[in-house]
């Protein structure tokens, strides 16, 4: 392929992070840089505002807002999650053309790279030159291809100071409420829940048990569990991630509501949710008095309990986009890739896009403990430098009377 001349594309896709902006500033301030690279674009609302003509011209902005995206949560260009039909990439190449866009960019999950995949695949069918990179995010981390993809870092952060606090509140409130159920996102990997035992200094501390969707929910098995913490410790702090299923496959949620792109929803628009269930399979149980915890979307948005190590990486995905692209690369996801060693580092690759768009990435069996409820020291491991360190509270000593 000759070096293309032409406009930049670029758009945020899927659910938000805390530093997706981060990555859409790193685009736009790799392209102003490159002499090929004529106007830059945005796309309000994904692929599906796009389709519309809604497009900003991001070089004509203020290089202070720019800066500013490196530290602003959510998702500056509007999400969307629209489905692509194959009907629709002929209108999609009308635009690519009509705004002589040849360097295409993307940020988002699985879903996202089908799209660029699929739009980039159909543009090289038509004879249209064409260079497509997709730039991961997700806070489920749950992307082929990748060591971990920017947004989970922050959003794991936000869990475990969550759990980390709600725990001690759980534990000063035990004479009232015996158990706690917190309830992360997370549709088909456990890697946001099983953060929050980065708030686990010693075996007390919350949380408890982690149930993930990577180990069928076993009912007796889980009460056992909740009473000998009940017992050990005067309360029981259970962490559950969003797509917890029974061994049938069947959500612990009861949800059989799906969007568009077959995923189960949770939450209110699937019916009930898993921490709803399970607080109440607790309450039936035992006749407890017990919380529930749901932050939803929250951990996606809070720039406040950003990782420093996520902000920074998620914009050098961005740079790295521009620079496969400038080279002429096509057709691939930017990576991450650990290094060896005893500290965190981390060089930079590729991964095919028809790789990255197949499925979701579940958490490896050998992170976790023989009975599923609770991960090991090789997680601590892999996620700790990827949070940053935790607050340090203190307790009183009640032997000194």
């Amino acid at each position: 392929m000759t070096k293309l001349v032409g406009n930049v594309l670029v758009g945020q896709s899927g659910g938000p992070t805390t530093v997706i902006n981060a990555s859409m500033a790193g685009v736009v301030e790799a392209a102003l840089k490159v002499p090929q690279m004529k106007r830059i674009f945005g796309m309000r609302y994904g692929i599906e505002g796009f389709m519309k003509g809604m497009l900003v011209d991001l070089g004509a902005q203020d290089p202070a807002v720019i800066k500013g995206l490196h530290t602003t949560p959510a998702t500056a260009l509007g999400s969307s999650r629209y489905k692509l039909k194959d009907e629709d990439l002929p209108a999609v190449l009308k635009m690519l053309k009509k705004n002589d866009i040849r360097y295409f960019f993307l940020i988002g999950g699985n879903d996202t790279m089908d799209t660029i995949h699929r739009v980039e695949k159909y543009c090289a069918t038509q004879g249209y030159e064409l260079i497509g990179i997709g730039i991961p995010k997700t806070v489920d981390n749950d992307l082929y291809g990748t060591d971990h993809t920017p947004g989970y870092g922050s959003a794991a952060r936000f869990v475990a100071l969550s759990v980390q606090q709600a725990g001690l509140l759980a534990r000063d409130m035990q004479k009232v409420d015996k158990f706690v159920v917190h309830q992360t996102v997370g549709r088909e990997a456990g890697w946001l829940a099983a953060s929050s035992a980065l708030a686990k200094e010693k075996a007390a501390d919350a949380p408890h048990i982690i149930l993930t969707p990577e180990f069928p929910f076993r009912e007796e098995e889980f009460l056992a569990a909740v009473e000998s913490a009940e017992k050990k410790y005067g309360y029981a702090f259970i962490v559950c991630g969003e797509g917890v299923c029974y061994e049938d496959g069947s959500p612990v949620s009861a949800s059989k509501t799906r969007d568009k792109f077959s995923n189960v929803e949770f939450g209110a628009m699937g019916g009930s949710s898993v921490a709803l269930e399970i607080h109440k399979i607790i309450r039936e149980k035992f006749g407890w008095r017990g919380e529930f915890q749901i932050t939803e979307s929250l951990p996606m948005c809070c720039e406040d309990r950003a990782s420093k190590v996520d902000k920074q990486e998620a914009a050098r995905c961005g740079r790295e986009a521009v620079a496969l692209a400038k080279k002429g690369v096509t057709g691939v996801m930017v990576s991450m890739i650990r290094e060896k060693g005893p500290e965190y580092k981390i060089k930079y690759g590729t991964a095919p896009l028809q790789d990255v768009a197949i499925a979701a990435k579940p958490m490896p069996k050998d992170m976790f403990e023989k009975n599923g409820m609770m991960v090991n020291k090789k997680f601590i491991k892999y996620a700790s430098p990827l949070v940053g360190a935790l607050p340090v509270f203190h307790t009183l000593d009640f032997t000194k009377k």
